[in-house]
C-alpha cells in the first residue's frame, strides 16, 4: 500500500515585536500626569516670553514686477527689498518709503514722488525717472547705470556710490543743489559734479 506522501508547509512568517519609543510611559502616565502638566506649563512659561523679545522673521518681501500701478499710493511705506520690475508707476507717491534694497529694474516713474526715500541699495537699472521729485531721497550704493533722469527734482538728494553714465550724470549736475538732511552731505558731492 502506498503511504500518502505529505508536502512540508511553509513555516510561520516571524512578526516583529512592535516598537516602543522611549517617551511612550510618559504620556501614558508612568510618571504621572500631574509631574508632566507641570514641566509643560514652566516651560512654556519660560519660553513665551522669548517671542516677545526675539522679533519673528520678516514677511517675504513684496512682488509687484510687471504690475499697472499708476497714481498708487505707497507714501511712508516699509518695501525693503520688494520688486517692481518692468512696473508702470506713473504719478505714483513713495514719498517717505523705505525702499532700501528693493528692485526697480525698469520701472516707469514718470511724475511719481519719490521725495524722503530710503533708496539705499536699490536697483534702479534701466528704469525711467522723468519729472521725478527725488527731493532728500538717499539713494547711496544704489545701482543706477543705466537710468534715465529727466527733468527730476534732487534737492538734497544723496547720490553716494551710484554709478552712473556720462550724460546722466552730466544732466543731473546741471540741476543739483541742497543738503540731504538725513546723511549731511551736499548733492553736488555726492555726484561727483566740479
Amino acid at each position: 500500500m502506498a503511504s500518502a506522501m505529505t508536502l512540508p508547509q511553509p513555516p510561520e512568517p516571524i512578526q516583529p515585536a512592535p516598537r516602543r519609543s522611549r517617551w511612550r510611559g510618559l504620556w501614558r502616565g508612568r510618571l504621572g500626569s500631574a509631574p508632566l502638566v507641570a514641566v509643560v506649563l514652566l516651560l512654556g512659561a519660560l519660553l513665551l516670553p522669548l517671542g516677545l523679545w526675539f522679533p519673528s522673521p520678516a514677511l517675504a518681501a513684496m512682488d509687484v514686477a510687471k504690475q499697472v500701478l499708476i497714481g498708487a499710493d505707497y507714501h511712508g511705506e516699509d518695501l525693503r527689498g520688494a520688486t517692481f520690475n518692468l512696473s508702470n508707476l506713473r504719478d505714483a507717491n513713495l514719498a517717505g518709503a523705505d525702499l532700501q534694497g528693493a528692485s526697480l529694474f525698469g520701472a516707469k516713474l514718470q511724475d511719481a514722488d519719490l521725495s524722503n526715500t530710503n533708496l539705499r541699495e536699490a536697483t534702479l537699472d534701466s528704469a525711467i525717472f522723468n519729472g521725478t521729485d527725488l527731493t532728500n531721497a538717499v539713494l547711496e550704493d544704489a545701482f543706477a547705470f543705466n537710468t534715465k533722469f529727466t527733468d527730476v527734482t534732487i534737492d538734497g538728494a544723496d547720490f553716494t556710490n551710484v554709478p552712473l553714465r556720462g550724460d546722466a550724470l552730466k544732466a543731473l549736475c546741471a540741476v543739483a543743489s541742497g543738503t540731504n538732511p538725513v546723511t549731511g552731505r551736499q548733492t553736488r558731492q555726492t555726484l561727483g559734479c566740479s
